[in-house]
């Protein structure tokens, strides 16, 4: 048995843009002949590849199918660069047959990669930069939380991801980037107002306490090392890491941030530190096993920039 490619290119917009009637707008088709080309593979296989819902999601099977394509995308993307077509000009396109025109007409192959928001929000977006100069890129980012990125990587969703997991996930290649280092931290009229230093622990237990969201465990990792019951304060819940940095800064409540958002405050005097031990978060850049010159760059510029901007 084979799978026809353009089926699965097209299972793939499906999934990637959500809903048959955004699929057909993007492979320029009606909407009926990508549900008679999604019905096809289906019947051809014999699984159900898609949940028909909004948005459309994979099946178990389907998202195999899914991976499958983008690796087809990434290898053809690769390959045409190896004739010269679709890539840039190393020292930055200076014109002439095969170089930064044709990068230029060239469609840029999409990158689906998953990081974590504080990254996301720091020092990540400056390497993809650097590649979607040299390249002709265009990212398709999710944001998680660095506990749950790896999911993304198994289910195929993304072909690279920042996360904190160390093992590699299958069929993926693990390499370290650093380490995050968070403090506890709180505006002063927050401190003056809860005595969250004078009183240390007995204020935690009562003071509010700003979280990324559910899934956020620094906090309460922080306060079990205080010895506080981490069910116990309340909590103001902001799901945007620059908006949950400004929420500390306001005083909304106490929270941990990295030196990316805390290290002029904390000189200026417009944040003051909780004390107790620092939160570290080891990070780690996984990504699918295969040879790809264009993942490895992307994988090689994330590298770089995490020796530059996170602890070793």
């Amino acid at each position: 048995m084979q799978i026809p490619l353009d089926l699965a290119r097209t299972l793939a917009a499906v999934i990637d843009e959500g809903t048959f009637d955004a699929a057909a707008r993007r492979l320029r088709i009606t909407p009926s002949a990508v549900s008679q080309r999604v019905k096809s593979l289906e019947q051809q296989l014999g699984r159900v590849l898609v949940v028909r819902s909004k948005p459309a999601r994979p099946t178990e099977a389907g998202a195999a199918i899914v991976r499958l394509a983008r690796q087809l995308a990434l290898l053809e993307h690769d390959a045409l660069a190896g004739f010269g077509l679709g890539e840039g000009d190393d020292a930055g396109g200076a014109g002439g047959a095969g170089g930064a025109g044709e990068a230029a007409a060239a469609r840029p192959v999409s990158l689906p990669l998953a990081v974590n928001a504080d990254s996301l929000a720091t020092w990540f977006l400056p390497a993809l930069a650097r590649v979607a100069q040299r390249h002709p890129v265009v990212f398709d980012l999710y944001r998680d939380d660095q506990d749950f990125t790896a999911g993304l990587l198994e289910s195929g969703t993304v072909m690279g991801a920042v996360t904190s997991q160390a093992t590699p996930v299958a069929g993926c290649l693990v390499r370290p980037l650093g380490v995050m280092r968070y403090e506890a931290v709180a505006a002063p009229a927050y401190v003056d107002r809860w005595g969250v230093v004078d009183r240390g622990a007995d204020a935690l237990d009562t003071a509010p306490v700003v979280d990324f969201d559910r899934r956020d465990d620094l906090q309460r990792e922080y306060l079990v090392g205080r010895g506080v019951d981490a069910d116990r304060p309340p909590r103001h819940y902001v799901p945007a890491s620059n908006d949950f940095a400004t929420a500390i800064k306001l005083g909304l409540g106490w929270g941990l941030l990295p030196a990316f958002q805390s290290a002029a405050e904390l000189e200026l005097g417009a944040l003051v530190r909780l004390g107790g031990s620092p939160v570290d978060v080891p990070l780690y850049w996984q990504q699918w096993n295969l040879r790809s010159p264009l993942l490895d760059a992307i994988a090689g510029a994330v590298i770089d920039e995490a020796r530059r901007e996170l602890r070793a």
